[in-house]
């Protein structure tokens, strides 16, 4: 039995407060995880250690709460008795610095994409270039289409959660290489009247899947010891640009972000780089004591 106002919950979510269909998957995962929860427990402060059996991080934890109490607020809006939210409060998240794609490491992945193929290798190529030099999400690079690559003004459109769409320029450089695929490499690939400017092996728009799979080989090839996460590149890109001077809010508008608390992350990477820097390169780094 689904919990009550299921399906208009989540045509709210999706059509009136225009949340991502993956985000929506989020939280019906939770929803469906606190429905099994609610059919063998009355006490909702029980959630706590029904999750812990569950054996959930405390951040999945969190994001568990989180849908719990976006739920509850939704019926109470619709005149919906619900229990008191006090009880329902998230634990604390201890924030980690994301991870960081380094050029070096970028590198390595570029030399490593190339295969027999030239064409190929070609879009192997193009998919690197536009996870890093765009800093976007898997979901926003899948669905670039060919009309959002503005090639007068030289910028993309690129749509991203909750289907809001934000400009991003290209570099020269970058423009230049989309445009020689666009010419030579893509009509090589595509199959029928394809939208799409990324285009899989089989000669259609790829899926998330298919750019996992791509990253695991190109890895594998390149002797990491774990599949580079296509978020690396985002906060590589978010990272290099701050790193060179560019500001917060630039940032900010370039990812997509809502809110500018979540590009000020980027902050504490470049001080933490910063600092190892100062420890590896300062002339005073090498003297053990000193002489008073």
């Amino acid at each position: 039995m689904a919990l009550d106002l299921w399906v208009e919950f989540f045509e709210d979510l999706e059509h009136v407060r225009g949340r991502s269909k993956n985000t929506v998957m989020a939280y019906r995962r939770d929803l469906e995880m606190f429905q099994e929860f609610t059919e063998k427990n009355q006490d909702i402060k029980a959630i706590f250690l029904f999750m812990q059996k569950k054996k959930l991080s405390t951040r999945s934890q969190a994001r568990m709460i989180s849908s719990i109490r976006t739920y509850y607020k939704y019926l109470q809006s619709q005149g919906r008795e619900i229990p008191d939210l006090k009880h329902l409060r998230p634990p604390k998240v201890k924030a980690s610095l994301p991870k960081v794609l380094k050029l070096e490491e970028f590198q390595k992945l570029y030399d490593a994409c190339e295969v027999k193929d030239p064409i190929k290798t070609g879009r192997n190529q193009l998919t690197l270039l536009l996870l890093f030099g765009l800093g976007c999400r898997v979901s926003e690079l899948i669905g670039l289409n060919l009309q959002d690559f503005h090639e007068v003004e030289g910028w993309l459109s690129v749509t991203g959660k909750g289907d809001k769409q934000r400009v991003i320029p290209l570099t020269e450089p970058l423009k230049k290489e989309l445009q020689l695929y666009l010419k030579e490499i893509r009509p090589r690939l595509v199959k029928g009247q394809k939208k799409s400017i990324l285009i899989n092996d089989r000669g259609n728009r790829p899926s998330r899947v298919d750019i996992w799979r791509w990253l695991a080989a190109w890895s594998k090839t390149a002797g990491f010891e774990e599949t580079v996460n296509p978020h690396k590149f985002r906060h590589g890109c978010a990272t290099a640009l701050l790193e060179s001077g560019a500001d917060l809010r630039s940032i900010q508008m370039l990812l997509g972000h809502a809110s500018i608390q979540t590009t000020q992350i980027y902050t504490n990477v470049t001080d933490t780089s910063m600092s190892e820097a100062i420890d590896e390169h300062h002339p005073l780094s090498g003297v053990s004591n000193f002489d008073n």
